[in-house]
């Protein structure tokens, strides 16, 4: 297996299953010639064509509607917002055409749209939003968030043969920040599957998308005390694995839900809820939350790092936590 970026992972995937199914088509501004903002898709053109890596106008209601109805004549597009936050602009094609077609006329909408998100970066309240949130409660639409190179190429396979919409959440700030080795062969990461990023038995941090690293960075500072911290990887929140997480709490008494997104009506509530409401009896201390304040993002480095929940941030939680 070859050592591979989180940005590569998701290249090499998307072009394997544009080798392997010609109904996989790509979308979206600048995807063509320039290879994407972030150069996902570079030399895509190249070697598929103009007709199956479209260069398409500065409108995301367009880029959706058009992969929208590309899925229903057949083909399997691939879609990408150059930021995740522009997704709003696409929320009607998105949510009221796409998400409900199967229930209204029982035709499957096997598109993805590819998010870039998150911060750490600096990019202000229009580049750096986790909306994921705001999709978690409409009805065939299914959310995937990889905190890893290896989950990155499997789950967006399993994403692209998915006949449902999938909303595909990668993080800007692990592009190149985070490698593994991946196998070059094709393979898929299964849907609602929790993963163990690091075990323990002292507590458990349940989390998702780049928080998985700093979870797992706190957890080595409470191993320093003697604490082994459990940080579980749902790698997917529609669907997500309840049954893993409730058997973590029972496990360990105690839990910490940390997310990225802003606090109220974040998808740590459901979590904490879900808990609250099937493993109360298991708990020796309250669920904690940890996620951004209910701001939008700020630009000023300092106030970005001030609202992404920090290292430092989760330490100070689990060491209350365990010492309830």
């Amino acid at each position: 297996m070859a050592e591979r970026t989180y940005i590569q992972a998701i290249s090499d995937g998307l072009r394997e299953e544009m080798r392997r199914d010609g109904r996989v088509v790509v979308l979206g501004q600048d995807v063509g010639v320039y290879g994407g903002a972030f150069k996902v898709t570079n030399g895509f053109q190249e070697e598929f064509g103009p007709w199956r890596v479209l260069d398409t106008p500065l409108s995301e209601t367009a880029i959706v509607g058009g992969a929208t109805g590309a899925a229903l004549m057949g083909l399997r597009p691939v879609a990408e917002m150059q930021f995740a936050d522009f997704i709003s602009c696409a929320w009607d094609h998105l949510v009221t055409v796409a998400a409900k077609q199967f229930f209204r006329g029982g035709t499957p909408v096997p598109i993805v749209v590819r998010l870039p998100s998150g911060g750490g970066f600096s990019g202000g309240p229009f580049h750096s939003q986790n909306p994921e949130s705001s999709f978690a409660h409409i009805p065939g639409l299914k959310i995937v968030c990889p905190a890893t190179p290896e989950d990155a190429k499997g789950l967006l396979a399993t994403s692209i043969e998915d006949p449902n919409p999938v909303l595909y959440f990668e993080h800007k700030h692990l592009y190149r920040r985070i490698k593994a080795e991946v196998p070059d062969e094709r393979y898929t990461t299964p849907f609602g599957q929790a993963r163990v990023h690091r075990p323990g038995d002292d507590a458990i941090v349940v989390t998702w998308g780049a928080m998985v690293h700093t979870a797992s960075e706190a957890a080595d500072e409470l191993q320093k005390d003697g604490h082994e911290i459990e940080v579980l990887d749902l790698r997917t929140l529609i669907p997500w694995d309840k049954e893993r997480v409730l058997e973590g709490v029972r496990r360990t008494s105690k839990v910490l839900v940390l997310h990225e997104d802003t606090r109220t009506g974040g998808f740590g509530g459901e979590i904490a809820a879900t808990i609250a409401e099937e493993a109360f009896e298991d708990l020796d201390a309250p669920v904690m939350r940890i996620a951004a304040p209910d701001t939008p993002v700020p630009f000023s480095p300092p106030l970005e790092k001030a609202f992404i929940p920090q290292v430092d941030d989760v330490v100070k939680g689990l060491r209350q936590l365990v010492e309830y």
